[in-house]
């Protein structure tokens, strides 16, 4: 097995991910200027940074310009605190019992909005004799997670009194902002309006921040409806930006029907630069005869000669089992289909129309090689999912290596 130089000098098996950090840099910087200086933006690493990396990518939003990171768990925000210590970090799937000193000691932002989270987080607090900030979630109709519009005014009296808590963000999330026609999106802001006059009737709170909206409002053009909300309010709009960072543009159905908002979407999609590539190497090639069954249950049956490539990839990477014989990779700069079963760690590429390929020779899973590509969306169209799962599903075992593109 030859493989190249580079390929003998490491111990690891050959299945890695590139993250392009140059690139991520640039898309927090694009995606904050199109928000504008008056709104806040939040760059989300939750789910080890959607898959790419929470140890690369943190950093690379701290020094793209972020302020402020999201991540899901107390857990990723005491791990965020570590590679970036003066970041501003939000846990905005709130706090599980047991959490808050861990919380107030990690210096995260808790987001809030039941009860028995007050109540930990005001113990902590008031042991420690500290004032915590909060961001308090409002369910405008997701059904997921935050307050309801009755139980609101009981948690703002709370907060209003004598609590160490401090109210810093009034926040919601947009379950359909993806939709072109805005309608779901209308309905959300206007019950959202309703609860920020709950908040104005405290003249004690004082929030500073409205949070709502990811990409989709971003470059949808709803986050100019959520900046005239804020402002009414005397907020500060905050943008959760997500998917963009990592540089997919977000798809709308139906499409958008403001031409305005369908240009800056286009323009977006063409100056986001993708950040992660994956990758493996060939681990063998043969040869085979017409007839010849290929994988688990001989799925596929060869109707001529063929030359097959091994992967040392399968679906314990992340490689969904769903594109066994409907999908191809990238080899030799061409399409080469995957054909039988993906198994749990390895799979079989269809080389016949692409000469010259040798064990070691390089292979790519997402990403571009020479002028051909396979996206995110690529995958998530083939597997019936979104490029957030396709990203999140590769599996801890394959390898991230920070790289920074010139240019």
């Amino acid at each position: 097995m030859d493989f190249p130089a580079t390929s003998r000098q490491s111990p690891l098996r050959p299945c890695w991910a590139e993250i392009d950090t140059a690139a991520f840099e640039h898309n927090y910087r694009l995606l904050s200027s199109m928000a504008g200086p008056a709104c806040a933006s939040l760059a989300i690493v939750k789910a080890n940074a959607y898959g790419h990396g929470l140890e690369i990518c943190a950093p690379a939003a701290v020094r793209g310009g972020a302020q402020w990171l999201g991540v899901t768990s107390v857990e990723e925000g005491v791990a965020a605190r570590s590679l970036c210590p003066s970041a501003r970090i939000l846990v905005m799937g709130g706090l599980f019992p047991g959490q808050a000193a861990a919380t107030l000691a990690g210096q995260l932002t808790p987001v809030v909005w039941e009860p028995y989270q007050l109540g930990e987080l005001e113990r902590a607090a008031e042991d420690r004799r500290a004032t915590l900030p909060v961001h308090l979630e409002i369910d405008t109709g997701m059904s997921r997670q935050g307050a309801n519009l009755a139980d609101l005014p009981a948690i703002l009296a709370r907060l209003a009194g004598a609590s160490p808590l401090r109210l810093e963000a009034i926040m919601t999330h947009l379950y359909a902002s993806d939709d072109g026609t805005g309608e779901t999106t209308a309905a959300q802001l206007d019950k959202l309006e309703r609860a920020l006059g709950f908040v104005a009737a405290e003249p004690t709170l004082r929030p500073e921040f409205l949070s709502v909206g990811a990409s989709a409002a971003l470059l949808g053009g709803e986050s100019d409806q959520i900046a005239a909300l804020a402002k009414r309010f005397r907020l500060r709009p905050m943008v959760r930006i997500g998917i963009g960072l990592y540089g997919v543009a977000p798809r709308f159905n139906p499409p958008l029907a403001d031409p305005l908002h369908a240009a800056k979407l286009a323009q977006a999609g063409a100056q986001l630069k993708p950040v992660l590539t994956w990758k493996t190497r060939i681990t063998s090639v043969r040869s085979i005869p017409a007839g010849t069954q290929i994988g688990y249950n001989g799925t596929f049956v060869a109707t001529e000669p063929m030359r097959l490539a091994l992967l040392p990839i399968g679906y314990a990477d992340g490689l969904d089992r769903r594109l066994s014989n409907r999908f191809s990779l990238l080899a030799g700069g061409q399409r080469a289909p995957l054909v039988g079963r993906i198994s749990m760690d390895q799979a079989v590429l269809d080389i016949t129309e692409i000469p010259g390929l040798a064990p070691g020779e390089e292979v790519v899973i997402l990403g571009s090689q020479g002028a051909a590509s396979v996206t995110a969306y690529d995958h998530a169209d083939a597997s019936g999912t979104v490029p957030w799962d396709v990203f999140t599903r590769i599996a801890a075992r394959v390898a991230r290596i920070g790289r920074a593109t010139a240019g």
